[in-house]
């Protein structure tokens, strides 16, 4: 299995499906965790990264990125092992 870099400015490429990658609250992980993890993993800036965390948290969930499935299942898999709870559903 080859390995892809993840880059912040990936866009969707002509026959790629378009995806979302969806975040959903838990009560094991405190913001500033959520928040750092989603800098880190999904490139938001920390605002972008705390709207996302306080609406995961009032919500249940929040759509935190769209684009390519593959390169948010990859982002998915980072998150998930961070401790989050994260998916990628086809749009």
């Amino acid at each position: 299995m080859t390995e892809k870099a993840l880059h912040k400015n990936d866009k969707l490429k002509s026959g790629s499906e378009a995806s979302i990658l969806i975040l959903y609250n838990d009560d094991i992980n405190t913001f500033d965790h959520v928040i750092k993890s989603l800098v880190e993993v999904c490139g938001h800036d920390s605002v972008q990264a705390e709207q996302c965390a306080l609406i995961v948290h009032l919500k249940g969930s929040c759509e935190v990125k769209t684009g390519m499935a593959e390169v948010l299942a990859a982002m998915s898999k980072l998150l998930n092992a961070k401790g989050l709870k994260s998916k990628v559903k086809r749009l």
